[in-house]
Formats: C-alpha cells, sequence, structure tokens
C-alpha cells in the first residue's frame, strides 16, 4: 500500500470509518524522520479539515431546504407508507409497492425507534447528504492516486460541486433514489479499496456485500449498477488470469455478490414471498414506468450535444497534437475543452429563465457519457485492476437511472455519479495530453466553479421540482406535533391541520376512511391505522380502476371519504383520477362536511338509503 495512503485519516473515530477505507491502519516499521512525522500529521489534519467541510456544507444545505419548502405528495408517499410499515404490516403482501423496500424499511425504523416526528426526517437527510459527499470525495481519491499530479487537491476541487448538488441537495426529503446512489457510493469506495495485489479476503467479500444492496433500495439504478458490475467483475477475473496474477479478490467479492442476492431473496420470500416481490417492483412498475427507447436515446441526439463534443474534441486534439514549448496552444486546448462544462454558467448571464438555465446544466449529462466512454476505450490498455471498468459501469447505471424519468427528473441525487465519471476522463486526459498536464488543475478548477454557480442556482430555483406550487403563498410551518420543522409556502399546512383536528373530534378512531388523492401526511400525523391498499392515488404507484377502488371500500367498511380540492402537486392527469374516483365513490357516500380544501363524505347506511325518496335517487 502506498505510503501516500495515510492521508485518508479523515474522520473522528478510527473503528468507526476502518471498514470503509476512511482511515488506514499505519504501516509498521522504524519511526519515521520528524520531517515526515510532521507532513504526514499535517496531511491528516488537511485531509480531516476537508471531509469535515464537505460533510457540514452538505447537510446545511438539507437543513436550508427544509425550512423552505416540502413537497407534499413524495413526502407522504415515502412516509405514509413507511407508517404502515412500522405498524406491522407488509408491502407487497399486505398493500402494493412499485418499489424496492430498503429505503421505506429504513424510515419505518426511524419511525418505530425516535416516533412520528418530522424533523427526524430532516436529520437523516442531513447527515446522508454529509455522508455522501465524504464517500464521493474519498472515491475521487482512489480513482486519481498516482494516475495525476497533486491528486487530494484535485479531489478536493472536484468534490465543492456536491454542497449544492449532493443526493438530497435537490429533493431534500426520505427517497430511494438518493440512498441507493448512497449505497452505490459505498460499494464503490470498497471496491477501490480491494488492493490488488495481497487483500485480506473480507475486504472483497465486504465490497461484493454491499454492491449487491443497491437492488433492494431501487430497482432500475440497482439493477443497472448489479448488471453491469457482475459482467466486469469476471472480466477483470480474464484479464487477470491472462496476466498469470492472483484472482481470487475479484472471485471473493463474485462470491459475496451472489450470496448477498440468495439471502436477501430467502429473507423476502419468509416475509413477503419472492412472487409478489417480483410482480410488484419488476412487472407492474415497468409496465408503468419504463419510457420508450426512444426517448431514452433522444438525449444524445441533440445537434448542440454533437457541436460541443466536437469541441471538446477539438481542444483534446489541439492539446495533444501541439509541441511541448507551445504553452498558447495549451491553453487553448484547456480553453476549448472547459467550454462546453462552463456554457451552464455563463447562459446564467443570458437567460432568466429557471427551466431554460436548468436545462443547460441537465445537458452536461449525455455530453458527459459520450466523452467518458470515447475516452475509456480510447485509453482502455492504460488502465489496470478496477479502474478498466469503473467508467462502464457508472455509463450503464446511469442510464439505469434515466429509466426512470429520463434526464430531466432522474439526474436529481446522482450527481456524485456525475462527479465521479468526470475524475475518470480527468484521468484519460492525463494519459492523452501527456507532458502538457499542467492544463488539468485550471480546467478542472473552472469546470467545479461552474458546477458550484450553476448548481446553487439549479437548487435555489427549485426547477427540479416544478410539478409543486412551491412559489404562492407565506412561508408557513406546521404547529401539529408530529410535524414539526415542516414548513412550505401556501396554505397547505393550515389546512391538513384543519382537517386533523376535525377528524379527531367527528371521526372517531377506529371507522375507517379513504383520502383521495392523498397528498398529505395525514395517517403519519394522526397515527390512524390506514386500512385500504392503497394510500397515494397516482397511475404509478395504484393498481386498482375506479369500479375496483368502489368494491374494495365497501368490503373494507370504509365509512368516511375526505377528497382534498386544490393539490399542492399540479398534475392535471392526477386531478383527473382524483375527478373520477370521487364521481365513482359518490355512489355510495354524501357529504357532510366542506372544510377549506376538503370534503368530508361519509357512507350512505341502508336505512338512510331507503329514506331517500324514488325520484331523488
Amino acid at each position: 500500500m502506498a505510503p501516500a495512503q495515510t492521508e485518508s485519516s479523515v474522520t473522528m473515530s478510527f473503528w468507526l470509518w476502518l471498514p470503509l477505507g476512511l482511515v488506514e491502519v499505519p504501516a509498521s516499521g522504524n519511526s519515521d524522520s520528524e520531517a515526515d512525522y510532521s507532513r504526514r500529521r499535517t496531511e491528516r489534519f488537511l485531509a480531516f479539515a476537508s471531509g469535515l467541510f464537505l460533510f457540514l456544507a452538505g447537510a446545511l444545505v438539507v437543513v436550508w431546504q427544509n425550512s423552505r419548502l416540502a413537497v407534499l405528495w413524495d413526502l407522504s408517499y415515502i412516509l405514509e407508507n413507511a407508517y404502515r410499515i412500522s405498524i406491522g404490516q407488509i408491502p407487497y403482501r399486505d398493500f402494493p409497492l412499485a418499489h424496492s423496500p430498503l429505503t421505506f424499511v429504513i424510515q419505518a425504523a426511524i419511525i418505530r425507534f425516535t416516533g412520528r416526528v418530522y424533523w427526524h426526517t430532516t436529520v437523516y437527510c442531513a447527515v446522508m447528504n454529509g455522508f455522501s459527499a465524504i464517500l464521493s470525495w474519498r472515491v475521487l481519491l482512489h480513482v486519481l492516486r498516482d494516475r495525476i499530479d497533486h491528486p487530494r487537491l484535485h479531489a478536493f476541487i472536484m468534490s465543492l460541486p456536491l454542497i449544492p448538488l449532493g443526493v438530497y441537495s435537490v429533493f431534500p426529503h426520505p427517497f430511494y433514489d438518493p440512498d441507493c446512489t448512497l449505497v452505490i457510493l459505498v460499494a464503490l469506495l470498497l471496491l477501490h479499496r480491494v488492493d490488488f495485489q495481497a487483500s485480506a479476503w473480507w475486504r472483497p467479500v465486504l465490497a461484493g456485500t454491499a454492491s449487491a444492496f443497491p437492488v433492494v433500495v431501487k430497482q432500475n439504478i440497482g439493477l443497472a449498477f448489479l448488471g453491469s458490475l457482475v459482467p466486469g467483475l469476471l472480466v477483470l477475473v480474464m484479464i487477470e488470469a491472462w496476466r498469470n496474477r492472483s484472482t481470487r479478490r475479484y472471485i471473493f467479492a463474485l462470491l459475496a455478490v451472489f450470496a448477498t442476492i440468495s439471502l436477501i431473496s430467502v429473507m423476502i420470500q419468509l416475509t413477503t414471498g419472492l412472487n409478489n416481490y417480483w410482480h410488484w417492483t419488476i412487472q407492474y412498475a415497468a409496465a408503468r414506468r419504463t419510457p420508450a427507447r426512444s426517448e431514452m436515446l433522444e438525449i444524445y441526439w441533440d445537434r448542440i450535444l454533437l457541436l460541443w463534443i466536437g469541441i471538446f474534441v477539438l481542444g483534446l486534439l489541439v492539446g495533444r497534437l501541439g509541441s511541448k514549448q507551445s504553452g498558447w496552444l495549451a491553453a487553448l486546448s484547456c480553453l476549448l475543452m472547459l467550454a462546453p462544462f462552463a456554457w451552464p454558467t455563463v447562459y446564467l448571464l443570458l437567460d432568466h429563465d429557471a427551466s431554460e438555465r436548468a436545462e443547460r446544466l441537465l445537458m452536461l449529462w449525455p455530453l458527459l457519457l459520450l466523452i467518458s466512454f470515447i475516452l475509456a476505450i480510447v485509453t482502455a490498455r492504460q488502465r489496470k485492476d478496477f479502474s478498466v471498468i469503473l467508467p462502464f459501469v457508472l455509463i450503464t447505471t446511469v442510464n439505469g437511472a434515466f429509466m426512470s424519468q429520463q434526464l430531466w427528473g432522474s439526474t436529481y441525487a446522482i450527481w456524485p455519479l456525475f462527479i465521479i465519471l468526470a475524475a475518470e476522463v480527468l484521468v484519460s486526459l492525463s494519459v492523452l495530453l501527456k507532458d502538457r498536464t499542467w492544463v488539468l488543475l485550471p480546467m478542472v478548477t473552472s469546470i467545479a466553479l461552474s458546477l458550484l454557480i450553476s448548481g446553487a442556482f439549479y437548487v435555489r430555483s427549485h426547477e427540479r421540482l416544478d410539478y409543486a406550487n412551491l412559489d404562492e403563498g407565506a412561508l408557513t410551518r406546521s404547529t401539529l406535533p408530529a410535524l414539526a420543522g415542516l414548513a412550505t409556502r401556501g396554505d397547505w399546512l393550515p389546512n391538513l391541520e384543519e382537517l386533523v383536528h376535525y377528524t379527531d373530534r367527528e371521526i372517531p378512531r377506529d371507522d375507517n376512511l379513504l383520502i383521495i388523492p392523498n397528498e398529505d401526511l395525514f395517517y403519519y400525523t394522526t397515527g390512524r391505522r390506514p386500512l385500504f391498499p392503497v394510500l397515494v392515488f397516482d397511475h404509478t404507484v395504484n393498481p386498482y380502476r375506479a369500479e375496483e377502488i368502489v368494491k374494495l371500500a365497501r368490503d373494507r367498511n370504509i365509512r368516511w371519504l375526505i377528497v382534498k380540492q386544490d393539490l399542492q402537486n399540479e398534475d392535471e392527469d392526477l386531478e383527473k383520477q382524483r375527478d373520477q374516483l370521487t364521481a365513482a365513490l359518490e355512489e355510495d357516500f354524501e357529504q357532510v362536511e366542506s372544510l377549506k380544501n376538503y370534503d368530508v363524505y361519509k357512507r350512505i347506511t341502508e336505512q338512510e338509503e331507503n329514506d331517500v325518496p324514488n325520484h331523488e335517487r
């Protein structure tokens, strides 16, 4: 192990971070000289300070986001389902769930052990966001170490954009995409920590075990990651065997992957049943969410994208073909390769439309994916060990994430993968530019600054969350104990509190009720037991037709119906689905109260129905 790796002593607790490779055991041997000891102590302090800064900055972004906005629809979907898991209901068996379970199980555990208090979720997201920044920084160190000059400086600079673009920075509530990226970062760090000459058996086993878990956090991202990593490790086994080198580290990792997947499958079979799990997370989810192939490929056919790629390649050729003494050509090369990545920040000065600004930032994704793919192939022979397959694993994983909501909707939680892929591009450039690698540091600094600025504007405008009404009205904070810390603009929270107080007075806790479309944390807030299979009524997560919902409401003895009128989620299709369900259910219910934003209905009893004159039926 290289002596330079002693810089990784960055955490407050040696034994806490040792398994993740954030702290390394000092090599045995003679004591260092005083100068060496002083240098190593300085490196450790700088590493610790860097990690602490990234953690705190990332955490504070989440706290700030939660102090000003709440996306009720997505927040309700996670926490309402997590609440029902916390009271013993089993997903896939007792109620449908179109997503992998781990995020819901984690939130259910938080509810179970710390109570139904919203600010606990803010703490969770803040800690995970800060932790993901540290993990990304550590992965960058491993990617760059021994492959470019000043790897620690480059790694820290490249990590800075993750302050506004961390896994929970854009969407600050518990969700499966950020959690899946976080688990992937853990797996990547552990995979990099596998020594390439002689490794303790537990390191590849731990890496393989971690690599299996993204599948149970988010199926499209996790399957893409695992589906590319396993063949990649098999390729590395063949390469090492052809070179007459030991393959046991990769074989151990592969065996750990298969053993972990087998153990997870057994646990699923014993709890929910593999057939149920497969039906809801694969068959049903694919039928409702998978985009057409043409939509997936559309982002790669933009003419502007081809122009930017051409400019980048031209810059690379200028830098590669120019003479060693030609400083101005090296500078020109740097500017040309920098231009596509600086454009989102330059565009901030040209257009004030938040949507157009966000589009310029997001178009960096297909640009980077294509550039990294080409450069990874060109420099394949100069790569070794895990770096041979890393770019292809990341590219596949990112495209797997796009299967959810394509480019615009899917990238909010995977920016760490963008930064790591950019580091791989940097490594390829260091190979191709040879003696002109001095241009890399100013180029990296400029790109990081551009991403930091444009990313900050992207988060501040919350353009990714434009499907929710987050700008109208005064900022309000919930006064309900369970929702302490929840804040957003508009009357959504006061109106919800009115509903909660009304149901506490008028609806017995044992009476079953149904809320449509339920973008509020009603069950989480009140502690009532949900008995209807679906809590959030949306095409992607609700498998039932209107007539089936009417029958289920009768079979489950639903006595009360609550319909929210004005929705924070501004999807017109959602309003149409709500109106259709309400019209179908009104046959069995009559309105008894109209609150500020909710209509309350009560089931018509048999006696009441007989009392209705024939001409009114």
